[in-house]
């Protein structure tokens, strides 16, 4: 039986913790130093932004289209086997066009690829957007698109479902456990192999690592002598309360324009964000309360409801971006022939998780060899 170690549990290891789970003749055990979902995971928004993309083509749009396509089955899958609810907004992404009227063109043109990639956009002018969606200040904006098939979905309770289901697979989760050290062959020629990881508990033996850790992947490729260089951008949210569900009730998507969104949350509550805002000395990044009020300002202005809202809480996380390569990354170590990549997702761990834990499942068990039921 082969041993699978994944290093890291946020949405995208417990991802393919869970993938890995329906495959026959797999042992899987999962490592973090920290309980399941914190980190990057636990301060995104979950926003899906695969038809909106402007991605169209290659690996770019294929694990957005992968991944979108899972999650309509994903949901209700995770939730029958755990009985956990997991909030998954299915009712799109309407993201407001503010920018001049050369805009619309390069909509319309993005509206014509996916329908003949078999998907929906719609372009709505001002006057649809104040019947449809009279919570939006319409004079603010030049028109907006609309993408029915895109979602969110709450990354936190998504995550600790995935690890709830891969649990009852079969799958061993240790948490508060921190790698120390490894242990590779040196062979004359490469590729290498690495044996075991010394961590905190222990050695742990596998045929393959996964590493899923995030900001936590530099470290710990370079104690393989193979340093994966990931640098943290901090992101910023906020949930307010509106006390009553903007504009039309039964009608609730995620609002976005100008890179800032608008998340129903249920029971009149709603997520701003989020930020954006890399370094400036080394890799500490104060929150920069300014760059959050900016936010706000900007929601409200799409918005006026907003204005009279009452912060609820305030929230921060690091996510991961490959420096001076595009992200994410997933693929082997280089120099090794066991070790593999899934990490640097930096602004779509969510999105991408279930075209990652497809990916690496495929480079494990290749064309689906293998896999149960």
């Amino acid at each position: 039986m082969s041993h699978v170690v994944i290093i890291g549990c946020g949405v995208v290891g417990a991802a393919i913790a869970y993938e890995l789970s329906q495959v026959k003749g797999l042992k899987i055990t999962v490592f973090d130093r920290q309980p399941p979902a914190q980190a990057s995971t636990g301060a995104a928004l979950g926003v899906l932004m695969g038809v909106i993309s402007q991605k169209i083509k290659g690996k770019a749009w294929l694990m957005r289209q992968t991944s979108i396509q899972r999650y309509e089955t994903l949901i209700p899958e995770l939730e029958a086997i755990t009985g956990s609810k997991i909030p998954f907004n299915r009712q799109g992404i309407l993201m407001l066009l503010c920018d001049a009227a050369k805009e619309i063109s390069a909509w319309e043109r993005l509206v014509e690829t996916r329908q003949s990639q078999g998907w929906q956009l719609e372009i709505w002018n001002t006057a649809q957007l104040q019947n449809i969606c009279p919570q939006v200040d319409y004079q603010k904006v030049i028109g907006a698109v609309y993408s029915p098939q895109d979602r969110q979905l709450d990354p936190t309770a998504l995550t600790l479902a995935l690890v709830k289901a891969a649990q009852q697979n079969g799958v061993t989760f240790k948490f508060g456990v921190a790698a120390l050290d490894s242990q590779t062959s040196t062979p004359e020629s490469s590729p290498k192999f690495c044996h075991r990881l010394e961590t905190t508990e222990g050695k742990i033996a596998a045929d393959w690592f996964v590493v899923a850790a995030g900001l936590g992947s530099t470290p710990l490729t370079a104690k393989l002598n193979q340093a994966i260089d990931i640098r943290p951008v901090l992101g910023q949210a906020l949930q307010v309360r509106v006390g009553r569900p903007l504009g039309n009730r039964d009608f609730q998507p995620i609002i976005t324009g100008n890179d800032v969104h608008i998340v129903p949350v249920g029971s009149g509550d709603y997520w701003l964000g989020a930020t954006v805002e890399f370094p400036t000395n080394g890799d500490e990044i104060p929150p920069n309360q300014q760059l959050l009020e900016s936010v706000r300002e900007q929601a409200i202005a799409f918005c006026p409801e907003l204005a009279t809202a009452t912060i609820l809480r305030t929230w921060s996380g690091l996510r991961p971006r490959p420096e001076g390569r595009p992200a994410p990354i997933i693929d082997k170590l280089p120099g090794f022939s066991n070790v593999l990549l899934a990490t640097g997702h930096y602004r779509n761990g969510v999105l991408l998780a279930p075209a990652t834990a497809y990916a690496i499942r495929e480079m494990i068990i290749p064309q689906g060899v293998g896999t149960g039921d």
